[in-house]
Parts: C-alpha cells; structure tokens; sequence
C-alpha cells in the first residue's frame, strides 16, 4: 500500500471510544479513594488567581477506566511508564458473552471462543454485559457492578498465558471473580449467595471446592502481573458496537514512571465499510 492510500485508509476508519465517562460521581475500586476535583483559580478571579480555569484533581488510580499495572500487585514489575509503548496497542477482539452469564457465573475459554476467533497474542476485551450497570447509565446498580458481576473460571489464567494474550479489558470492576476477592469477606451474605449458584450449577459442597484460596485469591492479579499479563477494569463506553469484532485496539495511560496502575483512554478502530 503507497502512503497516500495508507493515509486515505487511516482518514476513513471507525473509531469508537471504550472508556468508561469519569465524573467525581465515577464510584472508585471499593475502599479506594475517589475521583476529587476543585478549582484553584477562575477566569473572573476567584480563589486568588484571573483571566484562566486552573484545577487541582485529587484521585487513586483505579476510578472508571483505568490499567492495571505490573507494580500493583507485584513490586518488581514495570511501571505504567516504563512499560514499552507497543505493549499498549495492537489487534486484538471485543468478545460479546453477555447473553451467556448473569450475577456471579463464571466465563470459559470456550465460551469466548465460540464467538471470535482470538489468535495468540491479541489484546481481549470481555463483555459481560456488565458496564450496563456502570454509575451512569439507566440500569446503574453499583452492588451488581462491583460485587456480583461474572469472572473467569477455574484455569482461566492458564489459557490467558498459553495464547500469549497481550493484555485483557473487562467490562466491570473486576478481571477477577468478586468473590475471589476481599470484596468476599466485606460482603459475607451476598458471598453465600454466589457460594450457593456456585454449589446448584457445578455440583461443589462449597466455593473452596472449587476455588482454593491459596491457589484462586485474585489470580488474575497476583498470578498473572509477575509473568508481564495484567488488564484494564471498567471498560464500556461503545463496547456493543463491537461485539465479536477482530479491531485494533489502543490503551492510553498516562506516562507517569512512578505509576502503579493508570486510568486511562482506550479506543479500537475498525476497517471503514466494506474493507
């Protein structure tokens, strides 16, 4: 392809917007601080300044959509920052399960699989069908986004290496199982009840059974980060216009070498019609 026609081409592809809208109504990773904003001087002059808006933001990483990164659960890790900037973009899938699971089911490979093809090294984005519960939109339920929304299954994580995926972007609050989580222990009656579906659909005396502690407690955290796999949390935004698309896909966090984790722009772009 010539550069006049690769930039023709570039000129007329979709972009659409995966990120979740950040408000300081934008409900944080619970027990984390929220989003604060607050203007140090105005154009008119107030709070001892004139003739611009000036803002100071107050935050903890993990408000609406925001990375991960290698250093938040493992301290030997890259930063956001030092993390190459080709690591952020490249092809990859939106892969659409949201008609296949509900409050506190559990994801497959296959159940991804059967939708998409997802080839070695694709950056993945799931939907659940979760950020339909996101804080602003008309089925806003923040019990259901943060603590029963579905995670991945037992050796989820396994097959996440073996296809060598490049990172992963979940639509909820989490890329683990809440109940994988301390959120288990903040809420022990709604924990009950995913032990309970848990026990009806598989057949388990109880979610230990299937998820040991010691082996299951935030996996696709403290398991994945140190081996360089780590994933965006609140993903939305256009994600249904996606659903079971190949795209490629962008992350954009801020460059910040002490950064533990980001929040975050990310966007996937699509092939203009009939290309």
């Amino acid at each position: 392809m010539h550069i006049e026609e690769f930039l023709k081409f570039m000129g007329d592809v979709k972009m659409y917007d995966l990120t979740q809208r950040l408000s300081i109504h934008t409900p944080p990773w619970p027990s984390y601080m929220p989003l604060q904003i607050q203007y140090f001087k105005r154009i008119a002059g107030a709070h001892m300044g004139q003739g611009a808006n000036g803002q100071i933001i107050k935050t903890s990483n993990h408000v609406g959509t925001h990375m991960d990164g290698e250093i938040h659960f493992y301290p030997n890790g890259r930063t956001i920052g030092d993390t190459p900037l080709d690591f952020w973009v490249g092809p990859g899938v939106v892969v659409d399960i949201s008609q296949d699971v509900g409050d506190y089911d559990l994801y497959t490979p296959e159940m991804l699989m059967k939708n998409v093809e997802i080839k070695e090294g694709d950056i993945l984005i799931i939907n659940t069908g979760y950020h339909r519960y996101a804080w602003d939109q008309q089925e806003a339920d923040e019990i259901r986004y943060f603590v029963k929304h579905p995670g991945p299954g037992p050796k989820f994580d396994e097959w996440a290496l073996d296809m060598k995926i490049k990172w992963i972007g979940v639509d909820c609050g989490s890329a683990d199982h809440p109940m994988n989580t301390i959120i288990a222990q903040w809420h022990p009656k709604l924990f009950k009840q995913a032990e309970q579906k848990l026990i009806e659909k598989y057949g388990v005396k109880d979610w230990e059974e299937m998820f040991p502690t010691e082996e299951y407690y935030q996996i696709m955290h403290l398991k994945l980060f140190p081996k360089g796999l780590i994933h965006a949390e609140n993903v939305g935004g256009d994600i249904e216009k996606l659903s079971n698309q190949r795209v490629w896909i962008g992350c954009f966090p801020l460059r910040g070498i002490e950064l533990e984790s980001s929040m975050c722009r990310i966007i996937a772009l699509a092939p203009p019609d009939g290309k």
